[in-house]
């Protein structure tokens, strides 16, 4: 592969107004995950009672399980972002993926000094998700559970729906059927439904004077039969272990439960990471020729002025090489084949607007990475497809439509990551959320939505005054709706609104994309290969 020859210096006074006015996002993405993470004055009373009770705190507890200096793939670390009143950082629960033995595992995690543990809408949304995760990529599952169980005032948005609290039982239990280990360790609460996540496991740990599991607590015991008992009487560690037998192992402290668990991961006959087998193509790696921090300043600080997109490539693919495909055609996808800690992808990256050659030379690549079982790494940064009479008499919306369909059917793993802008009809056919990339992530200069806030104001404006009489509505209320729809896509489409509601699996300093995506590489790797699909290669 060659090398891709740069065109940006850093030397360059633009390259440091960009870096500038990044370095401010990421500064911004760093104090928001931390508020996650240490809590921020409004939960320091929790903490202080959680730990005064002898726990850990929950990102403590899976450094205690994962491997000694190994990675952990936090996801969705600011999920529920600006919701519920800004009292569920991360919405009460960490998942993510860490290594035990060297094996890949799904970690799903409460943290009960949000909310007591209580599970909100958004708790439950990224539980299943994190379960859908381990089912594509084959991973086994351990619950940390410290939970109250579901949050009763909003009960209708989390009981009774297909992904409510009942899918991730479903999940759990299929998960399991396949081979997959779901283990859990008790270390707080399991109350109501929350008990079947231990029930469900394949083994369970429970720590003794902490752990407790119960399908009514004391409270709703006494309501419904006049008993009162004891929490430990009712569900404790020692009676579930030596008397109903719901839990197999009883551990006196959190380190035992975890050295506990540890040994039962090394007995699920799961297979550890190897970069020497499996049906992927895989060399050593190699880091790029460029440094990723230089993205910083590649990135337009003004949204509206384009960055190239094979600047952005030079810095998180092996060698800074890349085997451009039709690299004189469509050029505003830019398409090939390159390294990625390893491992060989095919690259789909936008260089602005999706004409109709430029869908055609997509869908052509799809389907030739599709036909030689190649992996597809997205990089979306696009206002969406070309309109106007004579892209529609170009065919655009066919054209178009064959670029989604090729990635609708793709059955070789795909990876998305939102870059710039990811607007309109471009979203799908970049394979963005409903399109069910196994990982999808984002840079915090991303924007997202039907179209961007300027666009949206002269469409919606338009239309509302077209509604209104617009030839009778006065300058002062034209620009009090302009301003109402502008404010709207701006929130709308803003990064953090989107990683809130997980329509991502978490925001990434563009510096971490390359490792991210390398640990997501690696666990495709290990499992067989997905069959193939039907790959006819569009030859215009």
């Amino acid at each position: 592969m060659n090398r891709i020859e740069v065109r940006v210096r850093p030397d360059d006074p633009t390259f440091a107004a960009n870096a500038a006015a990044y370095r401010r996002l990421v500064d911004t993405l760093e104090e928001r995950r931390r508020f996650v993470i240490d809590g921020g004055a409004g939960r320091q009373r929790s903490i202080e009672r959680h730990l005064a009770r002898g726990k850990l705190m929950v990102r403590d507890r899976i450094d205690a399980v994962i491997d000694e200096g190994s990675p952990f793939l936090e996801l969705s670390t600011l999920a529920a972002w600006g919701q519920y009143g800004d009292e569920a950082p991360g919405a009460g629960i960490v998942t993510g993926i860490g290594l035990v033995h060297g094996v890949p595992w799904m970690f799903i995690a409460n943290d009960a000094t949000v909310k007591g543990g209580s599970l909100l809408p958004m708790s439950i949304k990224k539980h299943v998700r994190a379960q859908d995760i381990a089912a594509e990529n084959g991973l086994g599952v351990i619950y940390l559970v410290d939970s109250g169980g579901a949050f009763l005032p909003l009960q209708d948005e989390i009981f009774p729906d297909k992904d409510h609290f009942g899918g991730s039982f479903y999940r759990q239990a299929r998960l399991s059927a396949r081979g997959l280990p779901q283990l859990s360790v008790v270390l707080g609460g399991c109350t109501a439904g929350g008990a079947y996540v231990p029930a469900l496991s394949d083994e369970v740990v429970m720590v003794d004077g902490i752990g407790r599991i119960f399908l009514g607590g004391p409270p709703i015991v006494k309501a419904a039969l006049g008993e009162i008992v004891e929490p430990d009487e009712l569900g404790g560690a020692v009676l579930h272990t030596r008397e109903s037998g719901v839990s197999d192992h009883l551990a006196s402290s959190e380190l035992e439960a975890y050295a506990k668990l540890r040994e039962i991961c090394a007995a699920t006959n799961l297979a550890p990471v190897d970069r020497t087998t499996g049906w992927l193509d895989v060399a050593d790696p190699e880091p790029p020729a460029h440094d990723p921090a230089e993205i910083h300043g590649i990135v337009s600080a003004d949204e509206r002025i384009p960055f190239d997109a094979l600047e952005i490539i030079a810095r998180l693919v092996d060698g800074s090489r890349f085997e451009a495909f039709k690299p004189e055609w469509g050029t505003s996808i830019v398409c090939g084949f390159a390294r990625w800690w390893g491992h060989l992808v095919g690259i789909i990256a936008n260089n602005g607007i999706i004409f109709s050659e430029s869908a055609l030379k997509a869908t052509h690549f799809i389907e030739l990475c599709e036909q030689r079982r190649i992996p597809l790494v997205f990089l979306q940064n696009t206002s969406g497809y070309m309109v106007g009479r004579d892209s529609e008499i170009a065919g655009i919306a066919k054209h178009g439509a064959k670029m989604v369909a090729a990635v609708a059917n793709a059955t070789v793993p795909r990876y998305t990551v939102l870059i710039g802008g990811s607007y309109g009809a471009g979203n799908y056919g970049m394979c963005g959320r409903g399109f069910a990339p196994r990982f999808l992530f984002a840079w915090p200069n991303s924007r997202i939505a039907t179209m961007s806030a300027e666009t949206a104001q002269t469409v919606l404006v338009d239309i509302r005054l077209a509604g209104l009489r617009g030839d009778r509505t006065s300058p002062a209320e034209v620009e009090r709706i302009r301003a109402e729809v502008a404010e709207q896509y701006e929130t709308q489409s803003d990064p953090y609104y989107a990683t809130s509601r997980l329509w991502d699996d978490g925001l990434l300093d563009p510096v971490e994309t390359r490792d991210a995506l390398g640990l997501c590489l690696a666990l495709a790797a290990r499992q067989p290969a997905p069959p193939a699909g039907p790959a006819p290669v569009y030859r215009m």
